[in-house]
């Protein structure tokens, strides 16, 4: 983990140096400072077009006139917001792996930054390497805020907590499936339970068909890992509000027997994105100690096309007793998270909140780097709220009554698939059959759950999406 601690800029010493630059080269008074020592900046800027847009980051050698090898430029565009602070550290981190300490002077680009900086520079720095016969990573070890008070370290400390959250997330995200089973994942989660003394209950599969949970045992039928339900539980004394949190599971979808093409199959690793989402939140509320109570459901399985699989027009039925027909075996999510809802609903939460890479249709109306927030009105205010401050985008879809008889079945109470038009809607309609009369939110994470290509603080890969909004949400509920 990043130390973060404060200095003077009198007698400061550093691998590397971080100032913020506003558009049109409006630098901060640290930066002002180094470009009169640096005489020959203000060309080398102009030959790299840099301006300081929003994602410029340039990184020139420091020389003999300042005490710092490298001093890195990052853009924070016309009028800097928080969100562009932690894409300017994230980025900086980035250019800066091979330097141990980092001085910046971010912390003071607009108020309130100091927990951005610290939760930027920590996604910035994170990189995958378990597999890698050579490992790179980020040797970044302390970021040292310019003159900066304790409240500013503090605040900084805490949004490098939440950034090792996230990592923690991107980490279990990044694994190849056949180092994730579903009882690998409740392993980890264990692990997690004994380390934050949070209570845990894991359900095997005799349990689970025991426990009424159809839809998880209908998706894990052709896998030959058995599934697993993990249910994780955060109580502190004194807590003010009960959170619940759900999130699909699924280490790796080839789309059973309604079988995915093979380059569709090539990021269904990552298809349990919304479960490494619970682990990471709950570990990171814990480690926060934020007064409120979370329960974190994730059921585990894989979907596969074993001779036992789940078959076209089959019908199971989840825990709180409704039917739903299997027309395609690929629509598995929303099965496994009618059993993990329901569960939540029975214990009478004050919100449920859940997270599933669930439809390709929300990425094309949405994009890849946009979540879709579905559900009833003041859970979707709550979590839209956190989301923002969290600097995690979201945008609120409908829901509306009369989409419902898209998912009607001839045989049972709902089918999984819908119209081909309008599926993300449909797919919500089906969860809502689930959470009763609790405050209940939907994120279809599909898009922004993994990234194509690196950018300020998103590394290539899973992106541990919806870690920051949860625990912001907890803050807020707590």
């Amino acid at each position: 983990m990043i130390e973060f601690r404060a200095a003077a800029s009198d007698g400061l010493t550093a691998d590397a140096i971080v100032v913020g630059v506003g558009e049109g080269r409006r630098f901060d008074a640290t930066g002002a400072a180094l470009s009169e020592k640096m005489p020959w900046l203000s060309a080398h800027l102009d030959e790299a077009e840099f301006t300081g847009k929003v994602g410029q980051v340039a990184v020139v050698p420091g020389g003999d006139a300042v005490p710092y090898r490298k001093v890195a430029l990052a853009g924070l565009g016309p009028a800097p917001d928080v969100e562009q602070v932690r894409r300017a550290a994230g980025g900086a981190a980035r250019s800066l792996s091979k330097s141990v300490t980092v001085a910046t002077s971010l912390h003071r680009a607009v108020p309130a930054a100091a927990e951005a900086v610290g939760g930027g520079f920590v996604l910035g720095a994170y990189t995958f390497t378990r597999h890698k016969t050579e490992k790179k990573p980020s040797a970044i070890a302390t970021v040292v805020l310019i003159e900066g008070t304790p409240a500013e370290v503090a605040a900084a400390a805490i949004g490098g907590l939440v950034g090792d959250g996230v990592n923690l997330a991107r980490d279990l995200i990044n694994e190849p499936a056949m180092e994730k089973s579903p009882a690998t994942l409740a392993a980890r989660a264990t692990a997690i339970a004994t380390e934050f003394g949070l209570g845990i209950r894991i359900l095997d599969e005799k349990q689970i068909v025991a426990e009424r949970l159809g839809g998880l045992r209908g998706v894990s039928l052709g896998a030959a890992n058995p599934p697993r339900l993990v249910e994780l539980r955060y109580e502190p004394p004194g807590a003010t509000a009960f959170l619940a949190v759900v999130g699909k599971g699924i280490v790796f979808d080839s789309g059973g027997l309604s079988l995915k093409t093979a380059d569709n199959m090539e990021t269904m690793k990552t298809d349990m994105s919304g479960a490494a989402a619970v682990f990471a939140a709950i570990r990171t509320i814990a480690a926060l100690r934020l007064t409120v109570k979370v329960v974190g459901i994730a059921p585990l399985t894989e979907n596969m096309p074993g001779g036992a699989a789940m078959r076209p027009g089959d019908v199971v039925r989840a825990r709180n007793g409704k039917t739903i027909e299997v027309l395609n075996t690929d629509a598995e999510g929303r099965l496994i998270l009618a059993d993990g809802l329901s569960l939540a609903a029975e214990q009478k939460p004050d919100l449920i909140l859940d997270l599933a890479t669930l439809t390709g249709a929300i990425s094309i109306a949405l994009g890849e780097k946009i979540a879709g927030l579905f559900g009833t009105e003041d859970a979707v205010e709550a979590v839209a709220g956190a989301a923002a401050a969290a600097g995690e985008r979201v945008w609120r879809m409908p829901l509306p009554d009369d989409y419902r008889k898209n998912i009607d079945s001839d045989v049972a109470d709902m089918k999984n698939t819908g119209t081909r038009y309008g599926g993300a809607i449909n797919a919500a309609l089906l969860l809502k059959e689930f959470v009763g009369d609790v405050p209940w939110a939907h994120l279809d994470i599909a898009g922004p759950a993994r990234a194509g290509e690196a950018e300020h603080y998103i590394a290539k890969g899973g992106t541990g999406f919806g870690v920051r909004t949860i625990v912001e949400l907890a803050r807020r509920m707590g």
